[in-house]
C-alpha cells in the first residue's frame, strides 16, 4: 500500500500527531497539520469537522469513527448544548484534559490553561474497568498500542496525558502552556464578565477572555478561594514511589507484575524481606509501562535505622523534606525493595530521570488527604455569574493503594460536564448546585461492583453511570450558602477536624435518662434496689442483675445468696465482656469501692447505648441484637480461643478445669489489695472525686482518664502504650498475643514461637482458631460457700486430632471445595457486601488462587471480544505473553479444560491470568480500605481522648463549678464515651474483615503448597513427603472450618438485625 504522505503533506503530520511521545512534538506536529489545512488551532468542534473532511483516508477514518460515536450520544445535541457557555480550565493532568473534551463535545468554547511545559510523570494509574472502555472509545489504542496489553490494567500518568490532550486538540481547545492561574478577576462594571488572573503576562487574547464557566483541576495543593477543604487525617503514612528504566528486553517482560501485596494479609512475605534487606514495609505494588513503576509503604523507624531520614521530626512537612532525606539512601531502599519483590529478574535497576534529570525516586507523604466540602458555586457580580466547578485532586485527594484517584477523577469531569450543560440549559443556580452536590455524596462511595455493570452505556448523563441515583439528595435551600451575590467576600477555610466516619448512632442518655433505665432493667430482683449511680452497685447484686436481665440463663438470681461483693462483681465485669461485648472501663475494686462514679456511669452508659431498645420482659437478648458489641464480642471470643490454643501448644493446661476463685483474678484488677465493702454509704455522683491511684497504665504508669482505657487481659493501658514490644506497631483486636515468658504482647507476626525454629515465626497468625460456639466457652459463674464442682469446667479441653488420609480424588475435591450456606441465609445484595458472601465466593474459586471465580462461556466470549477490539503488534502480544510459574500454569490449564474453553478460546490463558489478577488487586484494596479506615479510627481515637481529659479534669475538680454546668460537662462526657463506643465497635467489624482476608491468604497458600505434593507420582513420594503432604491436608481442613465459623457467625449476626422494622416481630 503506498504511504499515505504520497498524496497529502497533511496526513504526515496527523501521523505524526499520532505516534509523537512528547508534548511539545505533539503540540508542534498539531500546528503543522493545521498549518497544512488552512486551520486556526482552538476553534471548537467545527474545526475538528474541517480536519475530518480533509482527512479522510483509512488511519484517519478509523479514529473519526470512535470520536464520531461517542459525539452522536443524545446529551450532547450534535455540538450545540452548550455552543454559548465560555469555559476556562485551569490544569492539563487527566482529570482537567478529560473535563475539556467533554465540553468540547457539548459544543463549548474551552480554553485550558497549564503552568508546565512538559509532561514528565511517569507514575503508573490503576484504571477500572469504565476508564478503559471509556478512553477505548476515545481512540486510546490509535495512540498507544500497548494500552491495557498486560496481565494489570494501568496506564501511566505521562501516556494518559498525551492522549487525552491529542482528543482534546482535534476537538477544538485551546491550550495554553507555562501559564499560571493565580486567582478571578470579578467584572468591574455592569455588561462586563469575569476573567483570570495570570503569570506570567499573558498574549492579549488570553488577557481578555471573559468566561462563565471555571472548572479547577490545577492538583490539591489549590483549591480556589471560596472552597472549604476537610482534612481526612490517619496515622503517620510516607509513601515512596520508584521508576526505573523499561529497556523492554525479553527477560524484562517475563517478569510477572505484582497487583499488590499487604502485611495486613501476607505477614510472612514483609518478614522475609526484613530479614533478607532490614526494610519494613506495609504494602507493596509494581507495575509494567513505560517504566519500571514501585510504589510502597515504609516505616519510619526503619527509614530512619538506614539512614533514609536523618533525623526524627514530629512535623512531617520537615521530617520528608529536602533538607531530611539522604536521596543516595532513599535509592538504595527503593532498589532493594524492587530487587527483592521480583527476585532479581529486572537485573541491573537503573533509575529513570524525572522532569529535572533526577533520579526519578522519591518518599512522600499521605497521613492527611484532603477532601472540599463542595464540589461547586456561583458568584456573581454586577450580573455577571461564574459557575466554578472542582475536579480531580482539588476536589478529592485520593488514597493511592486503593487505585481510585483516575476513576474517581474522571466520575468528576462527567458530573462537572453535567452540570455545566444544565447551566447552559437555564436551569437556576441553586438547582444547579443542589443536582451537583447530589452527585457528590456518590462519588466516594463509589466503586466499580456498585455501579451499573454496563460500562458500555457510560455517558455524561448520571442515571447511565450511577445505580438508584437521586439528584434531589441535596436540597436547593441546602446550597444557598454556595451561592455568593455581590459584594460578598468568600474567605477559604482549613476543616482540621478528624473524619471520624459514621456517626455514633442514637441519642445520649442523660444521667437522670440512664438511671432510669438501669431501674428498669433491674425491677423484680430480690436484693437489688438501684436509686443512684453509685452505691447501689457496690453490692455487685445490681451489675448480677443488669446481665442476667440481657443473657438469662447464665446463673439464677437465687445463686447469689452469701456471694461476696467483690466475687459477684467480677463476675458480672467478666460476663459482660465475654458474653455481651460490653468491655470493662473500670476494675471490680473500684466498683465495689465507689470511688470511680464517672468511670461507672460511662460503663453503664455503654450498656444502655447497646441494648436501649431491648424489651423489659424477662426473655434471652439475641447475641446479634447489639449492634455495636457484636463484633466486639466475636473478637474478643477470638482473642481468648487464640490464648488458650497457644498455651496448649506450650504445654500448659489452659483448657483444663481450675477453681472457681481464679475467676477473680481474669478482671480488670490493680496492684492493690480488693477494698473491703463500706459501711458507709458512697457520695452521690455529683461530688466527684479524685480518681484513685489504682487508675494507672499497666506498662508506663501514667494516669488512666475514662476515655483513655483500654482493657486486654484484665488489665488496663493506654491505646498509645498498647503496641507490639519490637516493631511497636499498634495492637488491634485478635491481632495480638502476650508471651507467657517475658510478659510482654506481640503482633501476631513478631509473637515468639517457642519450640519452632526461627524460620517459622514468621508465618503470622496461623495459629489463630475462630471460636466455636459452644456453651462451654462461657465463663464460670461466681463460687458460692460451698465446695467447688468439679463438673463446671469453664473451657473444656479441645480434643486430639488424628492423622487424615485421603486419596487423590478427595484431595482434589477438598483443594477445589465450593462451601455455599443454606440459600435461605443468603444475604441480600447490599452495599458494602457481607463477609459471608465475600467469603463463599473466595471458597468457591479457592483452587485457582486467590479468589479467581471460574468464568461461565459468556463471560469469556465478552472478555474476547473486548481484548480483540484491536489488532495488536508482534511486541504488543510478546509482552502479554507472561510466562507463568508451574503451578499457576496448571491451575489456569485445569480451569481451561474443565471449563470447555480451551480450544474455543484461543486467548484462554490471558484471559484467565488477567482476571486472577483483577481478583488480586480488588483483596489488595479491600485491604488497604481496612488499613486506612484503621488509621483513621486511631486518630478520631487520640483526638476523643483529649477532649475527654479535659472534660473529666473539670468535672473531678473541687472548684465551686454550678451543677448544671458539671451535668452539661457529664452529658458531654457520655457523648464522648458513645462515640469511642462506635468507633471501636468499627474497628471490631474491620478486624473481622482481616480475619478473613487472613483465612484467604492461608488456604490459597496451602492449597499451592498441596498441589506441589499431588503432582508428584505417588510411586515416587518419600514418607517425608506423604507426612509433609497430610500436615499440609491437616491445615487446609481447619483453615475450611475456621471460615466455615466466619460464614455461621456473619450469616447469624445478620439474621438478628433483619426484624429492624417498626413495630414488634412476631
Amino acid at each position: 500500500m503506498a504511504s499515505p504522505t504520497s498524496t497529502n503533506p497533511a496526513h504526515a503530520h496527523f501521523e505524526s500527531v499520532l505516534q509523537a511521545q512528547l508534548c511539545q512534538d505533539v503540540l508542534s506536529s498539531f500546528q503543522g497539520l493545521c498549518r497544512a489545512l488552512g486551520l486556526e488551532p482552538g476553534g471548537g468542534l467545527p474545526q475538528y469537522h474541517k480536519i475530518k473532511a480533509q482527512l479522510n483516508y483509512w488511519s484517519a477514518k478509523s479514529l473519526w469513527a470512535k470520536l464520531d460515536k461517542r459525539a452522536s450520544q443524545p446529551v450532547y445535541q450534535q455540538g450545540q448544548a452548550c455552543t454559548s457557555t465560555k469555559c476556562l480550565v485551569v490544569g492539563a493532568g487527566p482529570c482537567g484534559l478529560r473535563a475539556a473534551v467533554e465540553l468540547a463535545m457539548l459544543g463549548a468554547r474551552v480554553v485550558l490553561v497549564e503552568k508546565r511545559t512538559k509532561f514528565s510523570r511517569h507514575n503508573v494509574l490503576h484504571l477500572w474497568p469504565f476508564t478503559i472502555h471509556d478512553l477505548r472509545a476515545l481512540g486510546a489504542k490509535k495512540f498507544y498500542g500497548r494500552f491495557c496489553t498486560g496481565s494489570l490494567d494501568h496506564i501511566s500518568i505521562r501516556q494518559l496525558q498525551l492522549l487525552l490532550l491529542k482528543v482534546a486538540l482535534l476537538l477544538g481547545v485551546e491550550i495554553h502552556w507555562g501559564v499560571t492561574f493565580t486567582g478571578l478577576q470579578p467584572p468591574p462594571r455592569k455588561g462586563s464578565g469575569w476573567r483570570a488572573q495570570l503569570q506570567p503576562s499573558p498574549p492579549a487574547q488570553l488577557a481578555n477572555y471573559e468566561f462563565d464557566v471555571l472548572i479547577s483541576a490545577a492538583g490539591g495543593k489549590f483549591v480556589p478561594e471560596g472552597f472549604t477543604v476537610r482534612e481526612m487525617r490517619g496515622k503517620l503514612a510516607i509513601g515512596i514511589t520508584a521508576n526505573f528504566v523499561n529497556r523492554r528486553t525479553v527477560e524484562e517482560t517475563q517478569v510477572p507484575e505484582i497487583s499488590g501485596v499487604a502485611r495486613i494479609y501476607n505477614q510472612s512475605f514483609f518478614q522475609s524481606l526484613l530479614k533478607a534487606t532490614g526494610i519494613d514495609l506495609e504494602n507493596i505494588v509494581y507495575y509494567k509501562d513505560d517504566t519500571h513503576y514501585f510504589v510502597m509503604t515504609a516505616k519510619k523507624q526503619c527509614l530512619l535505622r538506614l539512614g533514609v531520614l536523618r533525623q526524627d521530626w514530629p512535623e512531617t512537612d520537615r521530617l520528608l523534606g529536602s533538607a531530611n532525606v539522604v536521596p543516595e539512601a532513599l535509592q538504595r531502599f527503593a532498589r532493594a525493595a524492587a530487587d527483592f519483590a521480583t527476585h532479581g529478574k529486572l537485573g541491573k535497576l537503573e533509575f529513570a530521570q524525572d522532569a529535572h534529570g533526577r533520579p526519578d525516586v522519591s518518599a512522600f507523604d499521605f497521613t492527611s488527604m484532603m477532601r472540599a466540602e463542595s464540589s461547586a458555586r456561583v458568584q456573581e457580580k454586577h450580573g455577571a455569574r461564574l459557575l466554578l466547578g472542582l475536579v480531580g485532586d482539588c476536589l478529592v485527594e485520593p488514597f493511592w493503594p486503593l487505585g481510585t484517584g483516575v476513576a474517581r477523577g474522571f466520575l468528576a469531569a462527567f458530573d462537572a460536564a453535567w452540570m455545566v450543560k444544565r447551566w447552559a440549559e437555564g436551569a437556576g443556580p441553586l438547582e444547579v448546585l443542589a443536582e451537583r452536590e447530589s452527585l457528590y455524596q456518590l462519588l466516594s462511595q463509589t466503586s466499580p461492583e456498585n455501579m451499573h455493570r454496563n460500562v458500555a452505556q457510560y455517558g455524561l448523563d448520571p442515571a447511565s453511570r450511577y445505580p438508584n441515583l437521586n439528584l434531589r439528595a441535596v436540597t436547593p435551600s441546602q446550597v444557598r450558602d454556595l451561592y455568593d451575590v455581590e459584594a460578598k467576600e468568600p474567605v477559604r477555610r482549613m476543616s482540621d477536624k478528624t473524619d471520624s466516619g459514621k456517626p455514633a448512632t442514637g441519642s445520649v442518655a442523660t444521667q437522670e435518662e440512664l438511671l432510669h433505665w438501669c431501674q428498669e432493667q433491674t425491677a423484680g430482683y430480690p436484693g437489688v434496689h438501684v436509686t443512684n449511680l453509685s452505691s447501689s452497685w457496690a453490692d455487685g447484686l445490681a451489675l448480677c442483675a443488669l446481665v442476667h436481665r440481657l443473657r438469662p440463663g447464665l446463673l439464677e438470681p437465687s445463686e447469689l445468696q452469701g456471694v461476696g461483693a467483690l466475687e459477684a462483681t467480677s463476675w458480672a465485669l467478666k460476663m459482660a465482656e465475654h458474653e455481651l461485648g460490653i468491655t470493662p472501663v473500670l476494675s471490680a475494686q473500684a466498683m465495689v469501692a465507689g470511688n470511680d462514679p464517672l468511670g461507672l456511669i460511662a460503663y453503664l452508659s455503654h450498656f444502655h447505648s447497646a441494648f436501649k431498645s431491648t424489651p423489659h420482659n424477662p426473655g434471652p437478648v439475641s447475641q446479634g441484637s447489639s449492634g455495636t458489641a457484636s463484633a466486639v464480642l466475636f473478637l474478643g471470643k477470638l482473642q481468648r480461643t487464640l490464648q488458650r490454643t497457644r498455651a496448649q501448644g506450650n504445654g500448659e493446661d489452659a483448657g483444663g478445669k481450675k477453681p472457681r476463685v481464679e475467676v477473680e483474678a481474669e478482671t480488670p484488677s490493680t496492684e492493690e489489695p480488693p477494698v473491703p465493702e463500706p459501711d458507709v454509704p458512697v457520695a452521690p455522683p455529683s461530688q466527684y472525686q479524685e480518681a484513685s491511684a489504682e487508675d494507672l497504665c499497666a506498662l508506663c504508669g501514667e494516669h488512666l482518664y475514662i476515655l483513655e482505657r483500654l482493657c486486654a487481659n484484665g488489665r488496663f493501658f493506654h491505646r498509645s502504650c498498647f503496641r507490639c514490644h519490637i516493631c511497636e506497631a499498634t495492637l488491634w483486636p485478635s491481632g495480638y498475643g502476650q508471651h507467657p515468658g517475658d510478659g510482654h504482647f506481640y503482633c501476631l507476626q513478631h509473637l515468639p514461637q517457642p519450640g519452632h525454629k526461627e524460620d517459622s515465626s514468621d508465618r503470622g497468625p496461623e495459629s489463630q482458631d475462630l471460636p466455636i460456639h459452644s456453651e462451654n466457652n462461657m465463663p464460670s459463674r461466681p463460687s458460692i460457700p460451698v465446695a467447688p464442682q468439679e463438673g463446671t469446667s469453664p473451657v473444656p479441653s479441645q480434643p486430639t486430632r488424628r492423622l487424615i488420609r485421603l486419596s487423590s480424588p478427595e484431595r482434589q475435591r477438598l483443594s477445589s471445595l465450593h462451601l455455599t450456606p443454606d440459600p435461605e441465609m443468603e444475604a441480600p445484595p447490599k452495599p458494602p457486601r457481607s463477609c459471608s458472601v465475600l467469603a463463599r465466593q473466595a471458597l468457591e474459586g479457592s483452587f485457582v488462587g486467590w479468589g479467581m471465580p471460574v468464568q461461565s462461556p459468556q463471560v469469556l466470549v465478552a472478555v474476547e471480544e473486548e481484548e480483540e477490539e484491536s489488532p495488536c503488534s508482534s511486541d504488543e502480544e510478546a509482552e502479554e505473553d507472561v510466562p507463568l510459574d508451574s503451578d499457576t500454569e496448571q491451575v489456569l490449564w485445569n480451569l481451561a479444560k474443565n471449563s470447555g474453553t480451551m480450544n474455543s478460546y484461543p486467548t484462554w490463558r490471558r484471559t484467565l491470568l488477567r482476571r486472577a489478577k483483577e481478583e488480586e488487586m480488588k483483596r489488595f484494596c479491600k485491604a488497604q480500605a481496612i488499613q486506612r479506615r484503621q488509621n483513621e479510627i486511631e486518630a478520631a481515637l487520640r483526638e476523643l481522648e483529649a477532649e475527654g481529659t479535659e472534660l473529666e479534669l473539670a468535672l473531678r475538680s473541687r472548684g465551686s463549678s454550678p451543677e448544671q454546668q458539671k451535668a452539661l460537662w457529664l452529658e458531654q462526657l457520655l457523648q464522648l464515651v458513645q462515640k469511642k463506643n462506635s468507633l471501636v465497635a468499627e474497628e471490631a467489624e474491620l478486624m473481622i474483615t482481616v480475619q478473613e482476608l487472613n483465612l484467604e491468604e492461608k488456604q490459597w497458600q496451602l492449597d499451592q503448597e498441596l498441589r506441589t505434593y499431588m503432582n508428584r507420582e505417588e510411586t515416587l513420594k518419600t514418607a517425608a513427603d506423604q507426612q509433609a503432604e497430610d500436615e499440609v491436608l491437616r491445615k487446609l481442613v481447619d483453615v475450611v472450618n475456621q471460615r466455615d465459623a466466619l460464614i455461621r457467625f456473619q450469616e447469624e449476626r445478620r439474621l438478628s438485625e433483619l426484624p429492624s422494622g417498626p413495630g414488634p416481630q412476631g
